[in-house]
């Protein structure tokens, strides 16, 4: 939680329930109850309604009435009212009778759902794309099959057991001695777009090093006072952001080049009037970036 606020996609939604994964029995009739909802997932992506109050919500179906399939079925847990839940993969999302559900990825509608089905669609997301992406077994070749109500890949020729991926990156709010942060845009990004940095941990390495690293790598800029604020999960495709706050030992700015084109201090007033005048964007969307500027700048952030 940062600024008294959960993150959009670290929303605790429902128990998973892993210990029933193993359980073939009871996840068949799990998936033969009448209470049982599905979540179709394609691509990333799954169908949303919105409703007439102002809400995103899941499309979800019964169990009875989803696409028929075995072989790609996630079980993604229980509800306090013991409801099940599952994920199922398919190459592409149902046809709709009516016309008010509509397609959707995380980074549009992430922010928008309730607690229970922001955490839903991140767990299927996720499962989805480590799915498609891990089809054969990274010690013989051989293909694998799914396991553990689609949390891991089992090869048959070696044994060998797969898991979902998860890459750690962190993300870091970097203020020096006179409490400026520091922010830079990417090359990729639209001109005035700032907001933190960003990196990979790297084998071999802690988390408190891969900020120094990078901050150093992006900006030039020194680091050394590292904490630890919140995570998030960032299935795009396989991420956990760990958020972090740092504090300079030195203020000149050398940018790679490569992933960052500019960066810049700012002071709370600066920040407050560059909005403003529209020379910056704040970050937008439901990463753990803005969570992280707000901590520092004290409110939500300004909007222009």
């Amino acid at each position: 939680m940062v600024s008294g606020k959960p993150l959009p996609l670290a929303r605790p939604g429902i128990d998973r329930a892993a210990h029933h994964r193993l359980d073939e029995a009871w996840l068949a009739a799990a998936w033969s109850h009448p209470s049982t909802w599905v979540l179709v997932v394609s691509g990333g992506q799954v169908l949303v309604e919105d409703t007439p109050d102002g809400r995103t919500e899941l499309v979800l179906v019964p169990s009875f009435d989803a696409p028929v399939t075995e072989k790609h079925r996630y079980f993604l847990g229980t509800d306090e009212q013991g409801v099940s839940y599952f994920a199922l993969q398919k190459d592409a999302l149902p046809g709709r009778m009516d016309d008010a559900a509509r397609p959707a990825g995380l980074r549009e509608v992430g922010g928008l759902l309730s607690e229970r089905d922001a955490g839903l669609m991140v767990h299927a997301v996720a499962l989805e794309n480590w799915q498609r992406m891990h089809r054969f077994c990274s010690r013989c070749g051989e293909r694998t099959m799914i396991a553990a109500a689609g949390h891991v890949r089992r090869c048959s020729a070696c044994g060998a057991e797969h898991y979902p991926r998860t890459d750690p990156a962190v993300i870091m709010l970097v203020t020096d001695d006179q409490d400026r942060a520091l922010l830079g845009r990417q090359v990729h990004w639209p001109e005035g777009r700032f907001s933190t940095l960003a990196g990979f941990v790297e084998p071999g390495e802690s988390i408190e090093q891969a900020v120094v690293r990078e901050v150093f790598e992006e900006a030039g800029v020194q680091v050394g006072e590292v904490s630890y604020v919140a995570s998030q999960p960032w299935p795009f495709p396989s991420s956990l952001m760990l958020g972090f706050m740092a504090r300079a030992t030195s203020s000149e700015i050398r940018v790679d080049g490569e992933e960052i084109h500019e960066a810049r201090w700012f002071s709370r007033e600066d920040y407050r009037r560059a909005i403003a005048t529209g020379d910056i964007l704040p970050p937008t969307g439901i990463s753990i970036a803005a969570r992280l500027i707000e901590l520092w700048y004290g409110e939500p952030l300004p909007r222009g």
